[in-house]
């Protein structure tokens, strides 16, 4: 049995590690916020106080961070987990960061003898607490291999796409799929509206066709009901946005959907609605028409 440690005890991070537990793996966490350490800990977790620390106990160490510049501090900084290196250590990033700097990751870990791999998810909150989460994943094929109980104790789906980096440049490809589906319903629903018609029985009528998607049978029923809490906030929306048009521009391909996406979730943050759920977009059109959606 594998020894596991988490690193990340947020929305996402918390429910994947209850997920490691429950499956009956070994488990050492870490946090900045000490309160969800306690409650994993009261489940069978065993606490450590750095990234340090849980590497130098554990088989395979994941992190679930923000942000880049979180996730390569945590990773190679002070009391990290290049300090806690051993032999047959193995690291895995579930955050959605940039992919040059996943790659930097894999590089400095690997002068350490750490093998790593970059996993992001998808599947937001509900996907994390049901283990049907959705790994992009990028890295050495036999650590990819290795790590199936893990993957299969926390989601559905697990595909190598490549190499370092690889699970970084497919997540972003998902978010601008994920991006644009919350802002097209948006606009239908307001569309709809704002045109005298029930939005959600347009919803009813056109999800059977040509525009079903994932977004359309899950989040109407939700903003019918006036609900727009998370989920997935909408400031890790732009987040990862930003980083599609940092790669974007690295790569020098035109995303010109993504820009104009990456717009309207700039302006619903700047509104203060960041930690909204990121299907409430819609509310950058509402302030724009007049109108309101659901209850």
């Amino acid at each position: 049995m594998m020894r596991v440690g988490y690193i990340g005890l947020g929305l996402m991070g918390s429910a994947m590690a209850r997920n490691l537990l429950k499956a009956g793996f070994p488990l050492v966490v870490h946090n900045r916020s000490r309160a969800i350490v306690d409650q994993l800990v009261s489940e069978g977790a065993t606490a450590a106080t750095s990234a340090r620390e849980v590497a130098q106990q554990v088989d395979v160490v994941f992190t679930n961070l923000p942000d880049s510049p979180d996730v390569e501090l945590v990773a190679l900084g002070k009391d990290g987990i290049i300090e806690g290196a051993h032999e047959g250590l193995i690291f895995v990033d579930n955050s959605t960061i940039k992919p040059e700097t996943a790659r930097k990751i894999s590089v400095e870990l690997g002068k350490a003898g750490i093998v790593a791999l970059d996993a992001p998810v998808s599947g937001g909150q509900i996907g994390a607490q049901q283990g049907t989460l959705v790994f992009m994943i990028g890295g050495p094929q036999d650590a990819f291999e290795k790590l199936i109980p893990l993957w299969q104790a926390m989601g559905k789906s697990w595909v190598l796409v490549g190499d370092s980096g690889a699970g970084q440049i497919a997540k972003a490809a998902n978010q601008i799929m994920v991006a644009a589906q919350m802002a097209a319903m948006g606009e239908l629903l307001v569309f709809a509206q704002k045109g005298g018609v029930d939005p959600f029985k347009v919803v009813e009528a056109i999800k059977g066709g040509a525009a079903q998607c994932w977004t359309l049978d899950n989040k109407p029923p939700r903003l019918s009901q006036g609900i727009r809490t998370p989920g997935f906030k909408a400031y890790m929306q732009l987040k990862d946005l930003n980083i599609v048009l940092d790669t974007a521009k690295t790569y020098e391909v035109p995303v010109p959907l993504s820009a104009a996406t990456q717009q309207m979730f700039n302006e619903m943050v700047q509104a203060g609605d960041g930690e909204l759920d990121n299907a409430a977009v819609l509310t950058v059109l509402e302030r724009k028409t007049g109108v309101h959606v659901g209850k």
